[in-house]
């Protein structure tokens, strides 16, 4: 197999732990980045990409954050699309109603307005470091500063999400892509933007997607499996991820993605 670029989901996907990349993952990469770029396409924040790029040595290429929202190569930013304050505020006050916290990210900031076991294990996991603030002076933040929300993840229980979902699929999914990541987590991002879509903006002259080879597990994943050149599912992947995607490989706790790279990418 013949690739110039090599995108892959963090969490589920690269990761065999729920932080860290494996010692296998990396010699796995190194193997391979001197022939290909190797671009980390999450909805993680940043500061949770970043250190995995240097465990990678990886540096010195692009990241994509909050699922194809912000795009930045080092600290310059290649793009950067946020849900309108408008919009951001109809969903806090809709989340009050159901009693239902949002963290809240905008470029290299994440709010939430209390500590949590989610926000606690956010922390661990992603290595964030979150910014305690009332809703309300997020939002006056927001509006001083002009500024959107590159993220939301609304975070409740699972009778609260599972009465959310319908109501913000009825009302907001013109307005933003809708994830529901687990039983008590529903994560938001601009409509207006993908993965996919983010790997386009970073193909370099006589490149396309077909040059791409992709790995994932989640439904936010699915498109750019279907459409680069070759599209991986890892066997933790969800079935229908899996449905679409040209190969499965092993889980991710399994190397997986390592596993794929030694069998087909490396020369």
């Amino acid at each position: 197999m013949k690739f110039k670029i090599l995108c892959s989901d963090l969490d589920g996907t690269l990761l065999s732990t729920k932080s860290d990349v494996s010692e296998l993952t990396i010699s796995a990469i190194h193997q391979i980045r001197e022939n290909m770029r190797i671009i980390l396409v999450s909805a993680r924040m940043p500061s949770g990409m970043r250190y995995l790029q240097e465990r990678l040595d990886i540096r010195h290429e692009p990241i994509i954050c909050y699922n194809g929202a912000l795009v930045l190569e080092g600290e310059s930013v290649i793009s950067s699309v946020m849900i309108p304050l408008e919009t951001v505020k109809e969903l806090y006050a809709l989340c009050k109603e159901f009693k239902t916290e949002i963290g809240l990210y905008v470029h290299h900031e994440w709010h939430v307005t209390q500590t949590s076991e989610r926000v606690e294990k956010e922390i661990k996991y992603t290595h964030g470091d979150p910014t305690f603030i009332s809703a309300s002076s997020t939002l006056a933040y927001l509006e001083k500063e002009q500024l959107g929300a590159h993220k939301l993840m609304l975070m409740g229980t699972k009778e609260s999400s599972d009465q959310l979902m319908p109501v913000l699929n009825e009302k907001f999914s013109h307005q933003v892509h809708i994830y529901r990541s687990n039983d008590t987590l529903i994560e938001l991002a601009p409509k207006s933007v993908s993965k996919l879509s983010a790997i386009k903006l970073l193909l370099k002259e006589g490149e396309t997607v077909k040059d791409v080879i992709a790995f994932g597990d989640n439904y936010n994943d699915m498109e750019m499996l279907k459409q680069v050149g070759c599209g991986v599912a890892v066997a933790n992947a969800r079935e229908e991820v899996k449905a679409i995607s040209d190969y499965t490989t092993k889980s991710n706790t399994e190397n997986g993605v390592a596993h794929f790279i030694q069998q087909h990418l490396v020369n």
